[in-house]
């Protein structure tokens, strides 16, 4: 494990020779995951790791998609997807086009089982999904809709008990060991770079899914964060969380209401 002072070392370095600002991380995640890259790499001397990140930008790429990667599921926590099958996505399908921003998608199972549900109720023909995160080289997994065909049975699973009622295999292409989903989810799709950290609101959205990624925030930054998402939402439109997040001491409890017991709330007021 590298020592507190060596990674206040790396984020002040990493910031003044590529200006990404690592500060508002949480320090314990963020130990832990550049822990593992050095380890991984098997370096034994810290500086000798400083200087490939100060002097080899392609490397610093690399180091960046290794810590800022997150893990995902399809149907992650089913019960969240079921709430919002059968309580939100009924009061979205009402207006005329639905926007959704899934913010910090990573490799873009959540955003492809988001696609199948709106298929499913009748309703991706008028959506639209912009999919961001931080990290360039997950987004282009998240594009193609290629995933581990290993996985598949645990996402069928979750499939089923987030009340999905067709065969999970109608949605992709077994081929090799990997899964290909259909393009008709993925022409919905939007990929972008986006940087929670330093970039502002680019629309205003029905439905906003960030989850598990304030987690790794201090509380400043989670507050920035939910300020972002309060500016990018309508009136009416929904924001989602992961299982370990809140918005409470981030913004004006009397903005939002907490909508199913699921980490979803609702804006009732601008």
């Amino acid at each position: 494990m590298i020592e507190d002072i060596e990674l206040e070392t790396l984020i002040n370095d990493v910031y003044e020779y590529y200006g990404f600002d690592f500060g508002s991380y949480s320090r314990a995640s963020l130990k832990r995951r550049v822990s593992r890259v050095f380890a991984l790499e098997g370096f034994k001397h810290f500086h000798d790791f400083l200087s490939k990140v100060r002097t080899d930008p392609e490397y610093y790429k690399r180091m960046i998609d290794e810590i800022t990667v997150n893990v995902t599921e399809m149907f992650r926590d089913p019960s969240f997807y079921l709430t919002l099958r059968k309580e939100v996505l009924p009061l979205l399908g009402t207006k005329p086009f639905i926007r959704i921003w899934h913010a910090g998608c990573s490799t873009g199972e959540e955003v492809y089982s988001m696609a199948i549900m709106l298929k499913e109720e009748g309703l991706l023909h008028k959506s639209i999904l912009y999919a961001t995160d931080i990290n360039a080289s997950v987004l282009e997994t998240a594009k193609s809709g290629i995933f581990p065909l290993r996985m598949i049975k645990d996402y069928a699973d979750n499939y089923r008990d987030a009340g999905g009622q067709q065969d999970f295999s109608d949605y992709y292409i077994a081929n090799y060991g990997f899964a290909k989903f259909n393009e008709n989810l993925s022409e919905k799709m939007v990929f972008s770079q986006h940087n929670l950290v330093s970039d502002t609101s680019f629309n205003e959205f029905d439905l906003i899914l960030c989850r598990n990624v304030l987690i790794y925030f201090d509380n400043n930054l989670q507050k920035r964060v939910v300020n972002l998402f309060d500016d990018s939402l309508a009136v009416l439109g929904f924001l989602a969380l992961g299982t370990k997040e809140t918005i409470k001491y981030s913004i004006s409890q009397t903005k939002y209401k907490q909508f199913a017991k699921e980490k979803i709330w609702r804006k009732i007021k601008e």
